[in-house]
């Protein structure tokens, strides 16, 4: 079903590219150097789980490179590690544990040449949430929502799944231990934040099911692409949960609070097709082709006008639940602004010479 992208005779893109390296469980401690102290306060790069990558400025590749979603290249920290790579602008370095222990499934994450792939990748679970994973996704979204040199996302899942939500099996052991739900603010808020309102475009390529938060995630994307096979179900009801992920917010906007309500109240199988249909979707590709599709369209976004992009997605969240006066004072503030870029400058240069602009992101 995925198409593979070309690929270094190394198996590993390199010439300033970031080299890809896994997400995995909280197992190791890390540190960080090379970034503001501001940053170093945040929560994302104080968790154990803290995302695990390295940016590489060799042109160095690395045979133990493995395939991965969407023709993928990833390489572990421990390998990133013995290749000398892990160098660059920012840098983790283990505490007690080795680098080499991934463990098991969680998330995968890629930037090269201004794109972020995020992969969920536990295939045989559905790439169902567990802890880990929920803890490695919301990291991964949030560096790349505080990384500049990322300027579009590309979210999807591996396997025959987007995302089924919460991991239940799990679940079921907090309920019995006598846990709440502390995990809609610790992750599902979050997560859900990160995606609607990081300063750049996100494209949700659904491969399968989604459901639950799953679908709430891919609600929460600006751009939707679905492969015919690919489904929508809310399911919250069926478990006897309100809505978490966004979708009281987001889903009504989609496809108005009646149908919303429809969906929230009668949870089923949406098929790609009638998602299109109702708006939950913009398209709707053969499954062989959703990685080609997919790819391309968040290529292009990463190489168009980012901060236009990210005074778009403002503008439309402020007028959401504003006065059109006041969506008019917003679009005022955001379009000079913009006006002021250096892409729009660059871009009314081009236009006057008849070429294409050629956006830098500023």
């Amino acid at each position: 079903m995925l198409v593979p992208l070309p690929e270094t005779s190394s198996g590993l893109e390199h010439n300033g590219s970031r080299p890809l390296s896994r997400i995995g469980r909280p197992d190791d401690q890390y540190r960080w150097h090379s970034v503001p102290l501001s940053q170093r306060r945040d929560r994302l790069f104080r968790r154990r789980s803290a995302v695990r990558y390295a940016v590489s400025r060799s042109s160095a590749g690395h045979p133990e490179a493995a395939a991965g979603p969407f023709g993928l290249r990833y390489v572990t920290c421990a390998a990133a590690a013995g290749s000398g790579i892990l160098t660059g602008e920012i840098r983790r370095v283990a505490k007690g544990a080795g680098m080499g222990e991934t463990g098991g499934e969680g998330v995968r994450y890629r930037v090269e040449d201004g794109l972020a792939t995020v992969v969920l990748d536990r295939p045989d679970a559905m790439n169902a949430l567990d802890t880990a994973t929920k803890d490695a996704l919301r990291d991964a979204l949030r560096a790349a929502a505080g990384d500049e040199a990322v300027r579009a996302v590309l979210l999807t899942g591996s396997g025959r799944a987007f995302c089924v939500g919460q991991d239940l099996k799990e679940h079921v052991g907090v309920l019995e231990a006598g846990g709440g739900m502390t995990t809609v603010a610790e992750h599902y808020n979050p997560i859900t934040l990160a995606i609607a309102t990081m300063p750049k475009p996100v494209v949700a390529a659904v491969n399968g099911a989604a459901a639950g938060a799953g679908a709430g995630f891919a609600f929460a994307a600006d751009h939707r692409i679905a492969a015919e096979s690919a489904s929508f179900t809310t399911a919250f009801a069926g478990v006897g949960l309100s809505t978490d992920s966004g979708m009281s917010w987001t889903l009504q906007r989609l496809v108005g609070y009646g149908r919303a309500a429809e969906l929230l109240l009668f949870p089923r199988r949406v098929p790609a097709a009638e998602a299109l249909e109702l708006g939950l979707v913009h398209r709707v590709v053969p499954d062989g082709e959703l990685a080609e599709a997919a790819l391309a369209t968040a290529r292009e976004l990463a190489q168009g006008p980012t901060a236009a992009y990210a005074a778009m997605k403002e503008a439309l969240a402020y007028a959401a639940t504003a006065s059109l006066p006041d969506a008019l004072a917003r679009e005022e503030v955001l379009q000079s602004r913009a006006g002021s870029s250096a892409d729009h400058k660059a871009a009314v240069a081009a236009f006057v010479r008849k070429e294409r602009p050629r956006f830098t992101g500023r």
